[in-house]
């Protein structure tokens, strides 16, 4: 499997061995992961408990910062 930014989010969260599922069914991107729910966690197959509650606790990360960061935007116009 090549390297993506899922495995990479998956591996920070120890949770690596899950990378193949998570590409093969759909999930191949962060916006896409921010998505995820029960139904989804059950098609990858993720029934360890404790490891379906990191996954959701790194979901909600992930839309926390999103909300953080729209607010800024930057302008490549130079300033007066």
């Amino acid at each position: 499997m090549c390297t993506n930014i899922v495995y990479e989010w998956l591996k920070t969260l120890q949770l690596a061995q899950y990378a193949e599922s998570f590409v093969d069914n759909g999930y191949d991107d962060l916006e896409v992961c921010k998505q995820i729910g029960d139904p989804d966690l059950d098609a990858i197959g993720v029934a360890v408990p404790h490891h379906r509650r990191r996954i959701h606790e790194a979901v909600r990360r992930l839309k926390e910062a999103d909300e953080t960061a729209a607010g800024l935007y930057f302008t490549l116009e130079p300033q007066p």
